[in-house]
């Protein structure tokens, strides 16, 4: 490990949980960011306006962090477009397969308990596991 971020991270956790608390108890959605966006590209009436706004927040998040700290978001990937635009697409499939991400699942769905979440959380990140190892170790990590 080449960079340690335990205070950004700890914070960043802490902020995820209260805002996805803060959703489930103002409104009683749950913060799952897949089924946010879904809802939005075919939302149901009085549906969008609250969607819309939990997604520009982190949109203005993440601007915002890129004007304070504008190192924070420098990331390189040795990976082709093609590549990056397959992982998207798979990335989106999955969630959809197994109806909800891993805000919705991993953060929501485990601190309520729910054992579908908890298979789904494993799945998901089994799954990643075994994708990275592939790509790093079979694959030369160029793909």
């Amino acid at each position: 490990m080449q960079h340690l971020t335990v205070l950004p991270s700890l914070a960043g956790g802490i902020l995820i949980g209260l805002s996805a608390s803060a959703l489930l108890a103002l409104t009683g959605k749950i913060a799952g960011i897949s089924g946010i966006v879904g809802g939005l590209l075919a939302p149901e009436a009085g549906d969008k306006t609250w969607r819309g706004a939990f997604v520009g927040g982190l949109l203005a998040g993440g601007f915002a962090l890129a004007l304070v700290a504008p190192g924070a978001l420098a990331a390189t990937l040795p990976r082709s477009t093609a590549a990056l635009i397959a992982a998207g697409l798979l990335v989106g499939f999955g969630s959809r397969l197994g109806n909800g991400c891993t805000s919705g699942h991993g953060v929501c769905g485990i601190a309520r308990g729910s054992r579908r979440s908890l298979a789904a959380t494993i799945t998901f990140m089994a799954t990643g596991a075994a994708t990275a190892l592939v790509v790093t170790q079979f694959l030369a990590g160029t793909v």
